[in-house]
């Protein structure tokens, strides 16, 4: 059978206040970091988990967020490394859907895209202060359905599953429940052949810094949720005895390796 193998996508890098990055806690000033993608290659598919973000929908809408992001940084430039096309994807997973985390979505128009029900509510209806994070509307096309059920209709991938709870994806591919960052938040689970398990934290967890000093994001929709899933996250790692991999960590970015290197 064939290893499966893990491919980190470079998506770019934004930048924002130090204060929304560690809540309460600062420094405050610019806070460049990185976003990326995980591509699993696996026997049962090709699984992408995040997109990134559209360059032209953040310099078209959101302005005042400085961007740095070439075209190879880009769900298509990023796939053209590896040999693949956005069409090879067989199915789309997001830790969550804020803007800096769908971007690509629109390009896998072959793939089933699934999603957890309560983040499919949450992006539908956001609350007044998170419309700007769930602002990138070209994730469920332009029908502005009202009714979360006809949401999947609008979605460009030909297949939508919403689910809840922990879930295992294909043989060694598990999202776990990491709510409070976004309701229906999920972090990812990798195991190799060769290696430790890559646990990817999402937004759950910003940096090792986060995880360390248990400071959460500025933005959250629940704080005593977003605290548990920290925890959650250090025990998962304890348990599988696995590695994580942070969403925004620019120092641990450095360290890791870009596609077209792969794990395995």
């Amino acid at each position: 059978m064939t290893k499966t193998k893990v491919y980190l996508l470079d998506f770019g890098s934004l930048v924002m206040d130090g204060y929304m990055m560690f809540w309460g806690r600062g420094p405050g000033g610019p806070f460049r970091f990185p976003t990326y993608g995980v591509l699993i290659d696996h026997a049962e598919g090709r699984f992408l988990f995040d997109t990134g973000y559209d360059g032209g929908f953040f310099a078209k809408n959101l302005p005042f967020v400085t961007i740095d992001q070439s075209a190879r940084q880009t769900v298509p430039g990023q796939l053209d490394l590896i040999g693949l096309r956005p069409r090879d994807i067989t199915h789309v997973l997001n830790s969550h859907y804020h803007v800096d985390h769908v971007g690509g979505n629109h390009h896998c128009t072959h793939a089933t895209t699934i999603c957890h029900k309560c983040e499919l509510e949450a992006y539908d209806d956001p609350e007044p202060w998170e419309a700007m994070g769930y602002s990138d509307r070209s994730l469920s096309g332009a029908s502005g359905a009202d009714d979360v059920s006809d949401r999947a209709d609008d979605i460009y991938t030909p297949r939508f599953e919403l689910i809840s709870g922990d879930a295992r994806i294909a043989k060694g591919v598990t999202l776990f429940e990491t709510p409070g960052h976004t309701p229906g938040h999920y972090s990812l689970m990798v195991e190799l052949a060769d290696r430790r398990p890559m646990l990817f934290t999402g937004d759950a967890c910003y940096t090792q810094r986060s995880l360390e000093e248990n400071i959460i994001a500025n933005s959250h929709s629940d704080v005593k949720q977003s605290f548990a899933s920290l925890e959650r996250l250090r025990q998962l790692a304890e348990q599988h005895d696995a590695e994580l991999f942070y969403s925004h960590d620019p120092a641990r970015w450095a360290e890791w390796k870009p596609a077209p290197y792969h794990y395995s």
